[in-house]
């Protein structure tokens, strides 16, 4: 008997009986007609170019963002609802939201027709998010977008960073998306709408940043990457479209001082751009990714807002 063929004849073993109880991912429908993710009905006839630029990017319906006061997620919720979203749940913890309600009271006076509502909310807490998303569901109706903005960054040395430090970040970037990825997921299922769901994901889970040490924050955010992936393959069944975006370095205040100029430095130096994003650069792809007709066809896709940083 030839080497590596030891075992060529001998039977193999049985397939133990687990295959019946196996959950089973079902995709969509072939048919149209059945289908929870049709393509969109064509434009009006005599509608005017205007008119269909109009309603190429239009949102519709009522969101709710994680992490809703932030800078980010103040400037997306403010793209959104220019492109039509009729209700807004800010979900944050009760200090940001108290720091934010100034940019919150300026949404609310620039859409009057629009219900904005905040709602205290740790993203980790699965029972706190279920009765947050049932509070808005309460003041709004059905939810059918849902951003999550909500994380945190720790920048600390691998060899010196403690198991409780570690799963913090894991518990606020990846947990806290899935707890209200399912809870908004259960509300678009059992009212039979379906919905768009966008993850804040990053860069860093796609790449090692340099010069920070943030090695739980990058895992947190690769682990992010899959679990849209996940969800978009067992969701779109629903009508409900899962995708991600990574956002490079954002100039926003956490970015801030004095004492990351050398950070910065070396940020943009490493950009074919030579430069930070700006929050409304985020905006395009939020929509793009919340719109009716744009993102129709857009299902487990990762857009890279970076300036071109990946591309070294």
């Amino acid at each position: 008997m030839a080497p590596g063929n030891e075992n060529k004849d001998l039977p193999l073993p049985p397939v133990p009986d687990v295959v019946s109880k196996m959950p089973w991912i079902q995709l969509g429908d072939f048919e149209v007609a059945s289908s929870r993710t049709p393509p969109p009905k064509p434009y009006p006839a005599r509608s005017s170019p205007t008119e269909r630029a109009t309603a190429r990017f239009n949102v519709h319906g009522n969101a709710v963002l994680t992490g809703g006061t932030g800078m980010l997620a103040i400037v997306s919720a403010r793209a959104l609802l220019e492109h039509g979203l009729s209700g807004l749940a800010l979900f944050d913890l009760p200090n940001a939201i108290e720091k934010g309600k100034d940019a919150v009271e300026a949404l609310r006076a620039d859409f009057p027709s629009a219900k904005i509502i905040t709602q205290s909310c740790d993203v980790t807490d699965e029972k706190g998010v279920v009765a947050a998303v049932q509070t808005a569901k309460q003041q709004l109706g059905n939810i059918n977008i849902l951003c999550c903005f909500a994380g945190m960054v720790g920048c600390v040395p691998s060899a010196e960073q403690s198991a409780d430090h570690w799963r913090k970040i894991i518990d606020v970037n990846t947990t806290g998306c899935w707890i209200a990825a399912q809870a908004i997921a259960r509300e678009m299922i059992s009212s039979n709408h379906g919905g768009k769901i966008v993850f804040i994901a990053s860069i860093s889970g796609h790449r090692v940043n340099y010069p920070q040490p943030q090695a739980a924050y990058n895992t947190s955010k690769a682990a992010l990457l899959h679990m849209k992936n996940s969800l978009a393959a067992e969701w779109t069944r629903y009508g409900i479209h899962v995708n991600s975006i990574s956002p490079g370095y954002m100039d926003t205040v956490l970015n801030e001082g004095d004492d990351l100029v050398p950070w910065r430095r070396i940020w943009a130096e490493r950009n074919p751009m030579r430069r930070m994003g700006s929050p409304e650069e985020l905006t395009g792809p939020v929509v793009l990714l919340c719109s009716d007709v744009g993102g129709s066809y857009i299902n487990g896709a990762d857009i890279v807002v970076d300036g071109g940083g990946l591309v070294f």
